[in-house]
């Protein structure tokens, strides 16, 4: 159970999966409510069309490695700390539980501004990897935004899988967003010496 994310929804107002929600969990005379997750819009019963998640995920650039990298057998050599460090943003099941509660995905509809937790995790795993070249840190700023997190943590209480999505994904995002962008030191240096990387 809690492998494959297709059975959200919210129970007794809370986002749960189902598979992972037991019925001794509750009271015997409790009176138990089911129903589909509020972020987005319902197709039938429990189920909701999560497929804005699928069309952000097509907007992130993928996973980009330097072919000069490779070993003289044609791999891709990484040291162990630093898959680690993105191992746990891997387990992610797409459930979307994080999605659901994030205030600014669900009570201010800023889904066109803001991709949300799940993707900000896919974001700082491509960020992360060691092998990756890609610079997405002005789209994270700018298509992604990162700055409307608030940081309430509410998407990591959710996870099913455990992920420590705000303190291990969103925030080093967010730090880094904020040393490219509004470090007055480098400000202060592409001011005096141009803008240069």
């Amino acid at each position: 159970a809690g492998k494959c994310g297709s059975c959200s929804m919210e129970i007794n107002g809370k986002p749960k999966l189902a598979c992972m929600t037991r019925m001794n969990e509750y009271e015997s005379d409790e009176t138990i409510s089911v129903r589909p997750i509020k972020t987005f819009p319902v197709i039938k019963d429990l189920t909701a069309d999560v497929s804005w998640n699928f069309e952000q995920n097509k907007r992130i650039i993928p996973f980009k490695p330097d072919p000069s990298q490779k070993d003289e057998r044609g791999n891709y050599r990484m040291y162990q700390e630093d898959v680690d460090r993105i191992q746990e943003f891997r387990k992610c099941i797409e459930c979307y539980l994080c999605q659901n509660v994030c205030h600014v995905l669900r009570d201010h509809d800023q889904k066109e501004n803001f991709v949300g937790p799940r993707f900000m995790i896919r974001l700082a795993g491509l960020d992360m990897h060691p092998l990756d070249i890609e610079d997405r840190i002005p789209a994270i700023k700018e298509d992604f935004g990162s700055g409307m997190c608030n940081i309430t943590r509410c998407c990591t209480d959710v996870c099913p899988e455990h992920i420590q999505i705000t303190d291990n994904g969103i925030i080093p995002m967010k730090e880094r967003v904020v040393d490219r962008f509004y470090d007055p030191v480098i400000w202060l240096w592409k001011k005096v010496f141009g803008n240069s990387d």
